[in-house]
C-alpha cells in the first residue's frame, strides 16, 4: 500500500499515545528527508470511537498518513490479539523501516512482529540514521554497553526498537495534512488464552519521578553506602528533583533495580543531572547523555564522567554536598 516509515503508535491503559511515538516521529521526520521525502506513518490499534480524540495529535507531529484498526478488545493489552491484528496491518501497509517503542508492551510485540514478517529486528536502539543506500543503520550498545554496533536488515521492512527518552519530540507543532485511513483485518479466530481479571497500577513515586524529572541527583560506587544515598535525596529534594543510580550502585544494594540509569535502567533527560560518585561508564552515560545540563563530582581527576559533564567537581561527594546543602539553606 505504501512506502516509508512506519511508527506504532502504542495506546496507554490510560488511553493516551506513549510519549515515545512522538519522540519517534520527530526522529522519522529527520530520517526521511534521507529517503527522498518518504512518507512518515503512524499504526494504531484503538478501541470504537477513541481515533477522534487522537487526530490532532497525530496532526501537529509530523505524521503523512495513520492507519488504524478498530476493535473493542483493544482497550486492554493481550500479546497474541495485538501480535494478530498488527501483522495483518503491517502486511497491508508495507514499509521499509517500523519502528517501535522499547516500552514494556513494544518489547513484547516487536518481536512477534519481524518473526512473522521474516525479517530483523534491532532492539533497544540509541541512535538511528539512514545510509547513502538507503538502508537504517540502527546502533545500539553492545558487550555489556562497552561498545556501539551499528546494525543492518537486509530484508523489509527493516524493524526497530528505541528506548524512550532516546529522541526528544519536536520543540514546535510539525503541521501536516494527515490522511487517517481505516483497516480491515480477520480477527474472527482468535481465542484468548489468558483473561484479565484486573488491573493494578503500580505506583511508586521515586519511579514515576525519574521519568519526568526535571533535576536527578544520581549515585555510584562512590556513594559507598545507605548513608550516602540519604544524603544525595537530601540534596535531590532540596532541589526539587529526585534520586537516580548507577547499575553498580543497585548490585550493592544501595538502590533499587527501579531507578536505575544506564543500559539496562532508564533512559533520562532532565534538565540537570548531578552525577555524585558515578566513574562515566558507557554502559551508565548512555541512558543520561541527553541531559541538558551534567555535573560530574568524582575523586578521580580522569574518570569518564568528566569527558561529558558540563561542570565537574573533583573531590569526595560527602565533603562537597553537605557544602552544596548548606548554600541551598
Amino acid at each position: 500500500m505504501s512506502k516509508g516509515i512506519l511508527i506504532y503508535s502504542e495506546i496507554t491503559s490510560a488511553d493516551y499515545v506513549h510519549t515515545v511515538v512522538f519522540e519517534l516521529s520527530n526522529k522519522a521526520v529527520e530520517l526521511a528527508q534521507k529517503l527522498d521525502n518518504a512518507p512518515v506513518m503512524a499504526l494504531l490499534l484503538v478501541k470504537p470511537d477513541l481515533i477522534n480524540e487522537y487526530k490532532e495529535a497525530f496532526q501537529k507531529s509530523g505524521f503523512d498518513k495513520v492507519f488504524y484498526v478498530v476493535d473493542e478488545r483493544f482497550g486492554a493489552y493481550s500479546t497474541d490479539l495485538f501480535a494478530k491484528a498488527a501483522i495483518q496491518a503491517v502486511k497491508q501497509i508495507d514499509p521499509e523501516i517500523m519502528l517501535i517503542g522499547a516500552t514494556c508492551q513494544g518489547r513484547d510485540l516487536a518481536p512477534r512482529i519481524s518473526t512473522a514478517l521474516h525479517t530483523g529486528l534491532t532492539a533497544d536502539c540509541t541512535g538511528l540514521d539512514i545510509l547513502e543506500n538507503g538502508k537504517l543503520a540502527a546502533t545500539r550498545p553492545t558487550f555489556g554497553g562497552q561498545l556501539m554496533a551499528t546494525i543492518l536488515c537486509k530484508n523489509l521492512p527493516q524493524m526497530a526498537t528505541v528506548r524512550p527518552k532516546v529522541f526528544k519530540p519536536a520543540k514546535e507543532d510539525i503541521l501536516r495534512d494527515t490522511t487517517f485511513i481505516k483497516l480491515s483485518v480477520d480477527l474472527s479466530d482468535y481465542e484468548p488464552k489468558t483473561e484479565i481479571l484486573e488491573f493494578s497500577k503500580k505506583f511508586v513515586s521515586e519511579i514515576n519521578n525519574l521519568d519526568s524529572a526535571d533535576i536527578i541527583v544520581a549515585g555510584g560506587r562512590g556513594m559507598k553506602n545507605a548513608e550516602g544515598f540519604e544524603l544525595l535525596k537530601r540534596l535531590a529534594d532540596k532541589l526539587g528533583g529526585t534520586v537516580g543510580a548507577s547499575r553498580v550502585a543497585v548490585e550493592m544494594g544501595l538502590a533499587s533495580p527501579d531507578i536505575q540509569v544506564g543500559q539496562t535502567g532508564k533512559t533520562v533527560n532532565p534538565k540537570l543531572y548531578i552525577a555524585c560518585g558515578i566513574s562515566g561508564a558507557l554502559q551508565h552515560t548512555i541512558g543520561m547523555k541527553n541531559s541538558a545540563k551534567i555535573i560530574g563530582i568524582n575523586t578521580d581527576k580522569n574518570a569518564p564522567i568528566f569527558d561529558i559533564c558540563d561542570y565537574g567537581m573533583v573531590g569526595d561527594a560527602f565533603e562537597i554536598i553537605p557544602k552544596l546543602l548548606e548554600v541551598l539553606d
